[in-house]
């Protein structure tokens, strides 16, 4: 297992997703974000059953900035409760994941 997770947040549509994705690449706390538009979700909300097409953002940051990332997103983010999954990373391309650990190292905002 490597030291680098990829974190689940939807968004409620594609303006949010990218000022969102847009705003951690550009304070360091994500090397990458992919914007997958058209995801179909179901769930229950206030005891109503909830079906929406959301925008997927996957996150690829080190595991040592969950926190940070998650506390960003969560004053960020418009949702009550924005969903906000890590996954380990298992495995992957030594140089990819070698451009991740240097693009979420501690820095300044651009």
């Amino acid at each position: 297992m490597t030291d680098l997770s990829l974190v689940l947040v939807t968004a409620p549509n594609d303006d949010v997703a990218a000022r969102l994705a847009r705003g951690l690449v550009e304070g360091g706390l994500a090397a990458c974000v992919n914007v997958v538009p058209g995801v179909r979700s179901f769930y229950v909300w206030k005891g109503a059953l909830e079906e929406e097409t959301e925008v997927q953002l996957l996150i690829k940051t080190r595991r040592e900035r969950f926190d940070e990332l998650a506390a960003w997103i969560g004053e960020h983010h418009p949702y009550e409760v924005p969903e906000i999954l890590a996954v380990p990373i298992e495995n992957g391309s030594p140089a990819y994941l070698t451009w991740v650990r240097e693009q979420t190292k501690a820095r300044a905002v651009l």
